[in-house]
């Protein structure tokens, strides 16, 4: 089960404003990202959160509930919430402090707005649309070439293909989120650099795949890969890493040696 960290060798965390129950979701996220509560080990009960934390406990309930809908801990009947999932340690080291709760609206927000411009990318894109995207793609393919960062490549691609629809109001959009959404992506981006090269890789199979189903005007395909893709990526920051979902595209793109 590995070693825990003691609460004392943890430094105190700075005091976080927003909605009390996001502060308690980033709390007792943090306590389990750094080994204070580990995987298979049972959280304190509502009640003594609540009085911990100084909040109710309807307040408690609403953050665990959306730390079960995220898969890190589960409730079983009669025992309480257990952890099922550590994060990624290193979340802590590039994300704001407290900014935990957001990140994770973002990517659930990002998904229903950019599923919904790359279908109709797919449908309405002009030939200079489909250049910009595939100019973004290849941006992109220099960027893990040199092991650069590439956050603003990043960003260019979701930019290019919320253009390419031709409907100001989704790039519109974009740019009005750009600061939070640039936060998730870096934190995904730095993430991906400290893990194998293959989680690079996929993430950019998944541009191309967007790519491949605008280019065939595939409006449900668009959808779904733009979809699944900011939904790969919040995994891939929030739910330990190098997923096992990496590690089999990773085999299957893998040639056997004998």
């Amino acid at each position: 089960m590995g070693s825990t960290v003691k609460r004392d060798d943890i430094p105190e965390r700075p005091a976080v404003t927003g909605k009390l129950s996001d502060r308690v979701y980033d709390h007792v996220l943090s306590q389990i990202t750094v080994g204070i509560y580990p995987v298979n080990s049972r959280l304190p009960p509502e009640t003594r959160l609540a009085d911990q934390l100084g909040v109710s406990r309807p307040v408690v309930r609403e953050a665990l509930m959306r730390l079960r809908d995220d898969g890190v801990v589960a409730s079983r009947q009669g025992a309480g919430s257990f952890v099922m999932r550590r994060p990624a340690a290193d979340v802590y080291n590039y994300a704001p402090v407290g900014s935990i709760a957001d990140i994770q609206r973002c990517f659930v927000f990002r998904i229903g707005i950019e599923g919904e411009a790359a279908a109709l990318a797919a449908r309405d894109h002009d030939p200079e649309g489909l250049r910009r995207i595939r100019d973004a793609i290849a941006a992109l393919d220099q960027v893990i070439a040199d092991a650069a960062l590439g956050v603003e490549e990043d960003i260019a691609f979701h930019r290019s293909v919320a253009e390419a629809t031709g409907n100001r109001f989704f790039a519109a959009t974009l740019a009005a989120i750009q600061s939070q959404v640039r936060v998730g992506i870096t934190l995904n981006r730095n993430l991906s650099l400290i893990q194998p090269r293959d989680r690079l890789l996929r993430g950019q199979e998944e541009h191309r795949a967007v790519l491949d189903a605008i280019a065939s005007r595939d409006e449900a395909g668009a959808r779904e890969a733009m979809r699944s893709h900011i939904e790969n990526a919040r995994k891939r920051v929030f739910e330990g890493g190098y997923s096992m979902r990496d590690r089999c595209w990773s085999m299957s793109h893998t040639k056997t040696k004998i």
